[in-house]
C-alpha cells in the first residue's frame, strides 16, 4: 500500500504542475484532463485504501517516507498515518474534488486563467491529502499553510477585482491569527514531550496532563489545557469559527467551484478533522473541550441567523457552512467525535451541491447572484431544481436525507452530553443546535423559494436565454444528489455505532456519549427515521420551511414590513454584528494607525530625522565652521600657529 499512498498524494501535485507550468502550451482541453485524471485516480485508490480498511480488515498503517532533519534529536519527518479516519477523510476530499474539477470545465470556460485555475484546484486537493493523511504535526502543519496559501490564490483569482483581491487578503490575515495559536501549540507539544510525531506525543499525553505551565509569573495553567486551547485557536481560524469566522463568507468573491471545494472538502473541514485527530489530547482536559463546545454553540446559532438577510445566493450557503461547522464543533465539544466526522463527511457531499447547484443558476442568469432578481426558474432548469431540493433537504436535515442522519443524531449526542460535569455549558450548546435547526430549514428554503418559485423577477432577456445548464455541469450535480439522499442510510450505523474508528478516535471512559447513551437506542435507520417524526428536530426543521413558505411566497409584504419594524435587529443582522467592523475599522485600522505613528514618528522624526539625517547634518554644520577656518592665506595659518602656541605654554606653565 505504500506506493498507492505515494500516488494518492502525488498525483494531484504532479498534475497541478504540468498544468500549471505548461498549460499555456498543451492547452485547455489538455490542462483540465491532466488535472482530472490526477484527481481521478487518487479518487480510486482512496476508495480502494477504504474498502481494504473498512471490508479487508487492513489495519492502521504509520509510515515514514523520510527523514528532511534531526535537530538535536528532533525528527522532522515526511510520513503517512493512514488509519480509518484518514481513509474516510480521503475518500470525502478526492471525490468532491474530482465532481468539482469536472463542472470547472463548464463553469470556467471563457476564463483566460483556465488553465491556472485547474493548476490551483488540484494543487488545493494536494495540500488537504497532505494534511489528513500526516502522522506528525510537521507535515499537518505544512497541509495546514498549504491549504491557506492556495486558498489565498484561489479566493483572489480574478487578479482585477478589487472585492476578490480584499477577500483574499482577509482570508489570509485572519488565518495568520488562528496560525499564530496553532503553531504556539505545537511548539508546546516539543517542550513537553520533545517530539513531533503523533505516536510518541500521544503515548506521552497522561504525562503532559499532569504537568503545569505558568504564562504569566504565579498564573499556573495545566499544560494540557494550554496546549488543546492553543490548537483549537488554529481550528477557529481553518474551520471559521466566531470570531475569526469573518474570512469565510468573503470567500465568495473568488469562482464557484472554490467556494465549493473550500467550503465542503478542504481547509474549513481541516480544523474539524485536527481536533478529532487529536482526540487523545483533548480528551484529557474538560476545559478545552469546553471552551470548543462554547464556541461551537456561538457559532452555530449566531451565524445561522445571518444566513436570513443575505441576498447573495452564495452568501447564504456561505453562512449555513459556518453555522454546520459549528455543529461540528459542538459535537467534538461534547466528546463525540465519530458524530462530528459523520456530519463532515454527510456535509462534503449536500454542500457541494448546493455551491454547485448555485453555480449553475449563476451561469443561466448571466452571473447573478442576488436572489431577489431571480425567481420561478424551476421550469427552465429542472435538474438544477431537482438537486437544489436535495441537497436543501439534507442541510435542514430532513428525515431520509443523509443530513438527517448526522445532524440527527449530532444533536442527540450533544443533548446526552450534559453530565459530564460542565451541565449549563452543554445545555446552552443543546439549545443553540436545536434553535439552530429552525434558522436553517428558514433561511435555507426562503433561497430556494426566492429562486426557484414564485414571480419571475429577471429581465426580459435574460428570461429569453435561461436554460438548463450544459451537462459538465448537472452530471456532478446529479452525482453528488445521490450520496446527499442515500449515504446516511448504509453509513450511519456502521460509523456511529459500529465502531467505525476503532482507534483512530479517541474518548476517555465515561465520555463516550454514542456508545454510552446512543447506541442504546439505535435499532437501525428505519427505526431512527420513524422515531425523528416524533422528536423537537423534526418540527422545528418543518416550521422553518413553512414559516419561509408562507413568509417569502405566500405573504411577501411581512418581511419587508419586519425589516421596517425592527430596524434595529436588521441592521444588526446587516452588519453581521458589527465584527467585520471590528477586524477592520478596529484591528486592522489600529494596526495600520500605530505603524504609521511609527513611521512618522519613529523612522522620519527620531531614526532618519535625529539619528541618521541628524548625524549628517551635525558633521555638515561642523564642516561649515571649520570651512572658515581653511582660508588659504599664510598669516591666517601662522596666526593659528600663535594662538595655539600660547595656548600649550600657558597649559605647562599652569600645570606647573
Amino acid at each position: 500500500m505504500y506506493s498507492y499512498y505515494l500516488t494518492i498524494v502525488l498525483a494531484p501535485l504532479a498534475a497541478a504542475i504540468v498544468a500549471g507550468l505548461a498549460g499555456k502550451q498543451i492547452g485547455r482541453a489538455a490542462s483540465h484532463w491532466v488535472t482530472i485524471a490526477g484527481v481521478g485516480i487518487s479518487c480510486i485508490l482512496s476508495l480502494v485504501v477504504l474498502k481494504n480498511m473498512f471490508w479487508g480488515g487492513a489495519g492502521s498503517e504509520n509510515i515514514s517516507v523520510y527523514t528532511w532533519a534531526v535537530i538535536d534529536g528532533l525528527h522532522m519527518e515526511v510520513g503517512f498515518l493512514v488509519d480509518r479516519l484518514t481513509a474516510l477523510m480521503m475518500c470525502v476530499v478526492t471525490f468532491v474534488s474530482l465532481m468539482v474539477h469536472i463542472y470547472t470545465i463548464g463553469y470556467m470556460r471563457e476564463d483566460p486563467g483556465y488553465q491556472r485555475f485547474f493548476s490551483y484546484i488540484s494543487l488545493f486537493t494536494f495540500a488537504m491529502l497532505m494534511l489528513v493523511m500526516s502522522n506528525n504535526f510537521l507535515q499537518l502543519f505544512f497541509g495546514w499553510e498549504a491549504v491557506g496559501l492556495v486558498s489565498y490564490l484561489l479566493i483572489g483569482f480574478w487578479l482585477k477585482k478589487e472585492t476578490a483581491i480584499f477577500a483574499n487578503l482577509k482570508a489570509f490575515l485572519v488565518n495568520r491569527v488562528g496560525d499564530f495559536g496553532f503553531i504556539l501549540g505545537i511548539a508546546g507539544v516539543v517542550m513537553f514531550t520533545g517530539s513531533l510525531d503523533y505516536a510518541t506525543v500521544f503515548s506521552s499525553a497522561d504525562s503532559i496532563a499532569a504537568q503545569n505551565i505558568e504564562v504569566f509569573p504565579g498564573a499556573p495553567w495545566n499544560a494540557m489545557t494550554l496546549i488543546c486551547i492553543l490548537l483549537f485557536i488554529g481550528a477557529m481560524g481553518k474551520s471559521a469559527q466566531a470570531p475569526l469566522h469573518v474570512w469565510l463568507p468573503d470567500s465568495m468573491e473568488g469562482p464557484t467551484p472554490i467556494s465549493a471545494l473550500i467550503h465542503a472538502a478542504t481547509m474549513v473541514t481541516a480544523g474539524i478533522f485536527m481536533v478529532a485527530r487529536m482526540s487523545p489530547l483533548f480528551e484529557l482536559s474538560t476545559t478545552a473541550l469546553a471552551v470548543v463546545i462554547v464556541i461551537g454553540s456561538i457559532t452555530a446559532f449566531f451565524m445561522g441567523l445571518l444566513g436570513i438577510v443575505q441576498n447573495d445566493i452564495k452568501r447564504v450557503i456561505a453562512y449555513s457552512t459556518l453555522s454546520q461547522l459549528g455543529y461540528m464543533t459542538v459535537a467534538l465539544g461534547a466528546s463525540a467525535y465519530s458524530a462530528a466526522i459523520f456530519h463532515l463527511m454527510t456535509h462534503a457531499f449536500f454542500k457541494a451541491l448546493l455551491f454547485l447547484a448555485a453555480g449553475s443558476v449563476i451561469i443561466a442568469l448571466h452571473h447573478e447572484q442576488d436572489i431577489r432578481k431571480m425567481g420561478g426558474i424551476r421550469k427552465y432548469m429542472p435538474i438544477t431544481y431537482w438537486t437544489s431540493l436535495v441537497g436543501s433537504l439534507a442541510l435542514i436535515g430532513f428525515p431520509g436525507s443523509s443530513g438527517f442522519f448526522s445532524k440527527d443524531l449530532l444533536i442527540e449526542a450533544v443533548k446526552d452530553s450534559h453530565w459530564q460535569g460542565q451541565g449549563a455549558v452543554y445545555w446552552i450548546a443543546y439549545l443553540s443546535v436545536l434553535l439552530g435547526v429552525f434558522v436553517t430549514a428558514l433561511y435555507s428554503f426562503r433561497m430556494f423559494f426566492l429562486v426557484f418559485h414564485g414571480k419571475e423577477r429577471m429581465d426580459a432577456e435574460t428570461k429569453t436565454h435561461l436554460h438548463e445548464t450544459p451537462a459538465v455541469v448537472t452530471v456532478p450535480l446529479i452525482l453528488l444528489a445521490i450520496p446527499s439522499a442515500i449515504i446516511g442510510w448504509f453509513t450511519v450505523g456502521p460509523v456511529l455505532f459500529g465502531d467505525y474508528f476503532g482507534d483512530s478516535v479517541f474518548v476517555v471512559a465515561g465520555h463516550d456519549v454514542i456508545g454510552e447513551h446512543l447506541a442504546a437506542t439505535w435499532h437501525g435507520s428505519l427505526g431512527l427515521l420513524t422515531h425523528a417524526l416524533m422528536t423537537p428536530v423534526f418540527w422545528l426543521a418543518a416550521s422553518g420551511v413553512f414559516v419561509a413558505w408562507f413568509l417569502y411566497l405566500k405573504r411577501p409584504d411581512i418581511p419587508e414590513t419586519m425589516k421596517t419594524k425592527f430596524s434595529g435587529i436588521y441592521n444588526l443582522l446587516d452588519r453581521k454584528y458589527y465584527f467585520d467592523d471590528l477586524w477592520i475599522k478596529g484591528f486592522a485600522a489600529g494596526g495600520r494607525g500605530i505603524g504609521q505613528f511609527l513611521w512618522q514618528k519613529g523612522d522620519e522624526l527620531l531614526i532618519d530625522g535625529l539619528m541618521v539625517n541628524g548625524t549628517a547634518k551635525a558633521v555638515g554644520r561642523m564642516a561649515g565652521v571649520m570651512r572658515q577656518i581653511q582660508t588659504g592665506y599664510l598669516y591666517t595659518y601662522a596666526f593659528a600657529m600663535i594662538i595655539g602656541l600660547t595656548a600649550l605654554l600657558s597649559w605647562l606653565i599652569w600645570l606647573r
